[in-house]
């Protein structure tokens, strides 16, 4: 079975969750990101702090793509943040195949890196086969 690592913003953390679990339970290999939710505790970090733990989460996600076969952008009504910009940049330049939940996006380049629209874990888990 090949592997997926989903892309997504904090704000979608309990969807990205449940769609990575039921993508588990059909025996996919799945790559999540942290998604830190906790707002009062990071306003209590330094910033020298804050980019430190910025620095690890981005590379750990970075490793994450390169790891798996697949890249799933869970942008839920068009919504893609910075980082999850980022992360589809990273994997056009690893020649991933990219997949998204939605095709609202109103930004071309991000628009025309996804290769379809994919909206539930078993569709996901049927192009994976």
């Amino acid at each position: 079975m090949k592997s997926v690592v989903i892309c997504g913003s904090r704000k979608f953390k309990a969807e990205i969750r449940d769609f990575a679990r039921k993508l588990k339970k059909l025996g996919v290999v799945v790559y999540e990101p942290y998604l830190h939710s906790n707002p009062k505790a990071w306003e209590t970090l330094s910033e020298e702090y804050k980019k430190f733990l910025a620095l690890g989460l981005t590379h750990d996600h970075i490793y994450k793509i390169k790891m798996a076969d697949v890249v799933y952008i869970y942008n839920k009504d068009g919504y893609s943040g910075v980082s999850t910009t980022m992360e589809l940049g990273c994997a056009v330049a690893l020649n991933k195949p990219i997949y998204a939940l939605s095709d609202k996006d109103d930004e071309y380049c991000r628009k025309v890196l996804i290769r379809e629209t994919i909206k539930t874990p078993k569709q996901l888990y049927d192009k994976l086969k």
